[in-house]
Parts: C-alpha cells; sequence; structure tokens
C-alpha cells in the first residue's frame, strides 16, 4: 500500500530523455588524445579545459611524479587504469592510499599536492574539474 504513492511520484518526475538533446557515445578508439610536453595526456569530453568546467579523460605515463602544485578549483576523479596516489604536500607518501580501478579521489581547489602514477601501465583517468584548468607550481 505504501508503494503506490511513490510509483506515482516517480512517474510526475519530469523527463529529460525528451530534451531533443542527443545521447553522447564515444567509444575509446574515438578519444582524440592531446599529449602535453611531460608526456600527460587530455582527451576531451565535455567543454573547453583552459576556458570552462570540463571533463575529460586523462592519461599518465608510468612513473610519473607531479611537481608539487595546487589547481584554482575543484578536481574528482574516478581511476580507469593503473595505480595512483596523491598525497598533500607536507604528509607521508607512503601512507597515501593507492588507487586503482574504479577508486574516486578529490582534490580541493588551492590545496599543495603531488600526483604519481604508482603502477607499471600507464594511469588513466576520468577527470572533472569545476573550473578552468591550471597548474601552479608550488614551493616545497
Amino acid at each position: 500500500m505504501h508503494l503506490k504513492p511513490m510509483l506515482i511520484t516517480l512517474f510526475l518526475l519530469p523527463n529529460t530523455a525528451f530534451s531533443g538533446e542527443p545521447i553522447t557515445a564515444l567509444p575509446e578508439a574515438q578519444l582524440t588524445w592531446e599529449r602535453t610536453a611531460e608526456g600527460v595526456a587530455f582527451a576531451p569530453l565535455v567543454g573547453d579545459r583552459f576556458a570552462e568546467p570540463y571533463m575529460a579523460m586523462v592519461s599518465l605515463p608510468a612513473g610519473l611524479i607531479s611537481p608539487p602544485h595546487k589547481k584554482s578549483a575543484d578536481m574528482f576523479g574516478v581511476m580507469v587504469s593503473g595505480t595512483m596516489t596523491h598525497v598533500a604536500m607536507g604528509d607521508d607518501p607512503s601512507a597515501a592510499p593507492r588507487l586503482s580501478h574504479g577508486a574516486f579521489y578529490r582534490i580541493p581547489a588551492n590545496v599543495p599536492h603531488v600526483s604519481s602514477c604508482v603502477s607499471d601501465e600507464d594511469c588513466v583517468t576520468f577527470l572533472y574539474q569545476d573550473g578552468k584548468f591550471d597548474f601552479l607550481p608550488v614551493a616545497e
């Protein structure tokens, strides 16, 4: 008896499937990767990372350790492959959780940190940043 009101409510919610926007389906083979001089590759998904909030696939070479840096926007990631660590500057890197396939991470804006691909394979992550991309080095 208690389910009927809930079911009626669910059917009355707005249905965004009729918005007229097409579904985006982008197979991995169709990703367009842009590699930086440091070897980090970005495949844009939504937004222009240099101008606005964005989503991208990001690939870091195996063994890469970033210099200490911060971002001016919050960063959210989900690991696809490889294993990474993200360590706030001053924290013990050996105590950092090792993030592999399916792991989630969030790095708040303006937190100096070091990101590392600690696996023998490249690290691939889905990344969302709630502001434009930047990489602001900080002194150790």
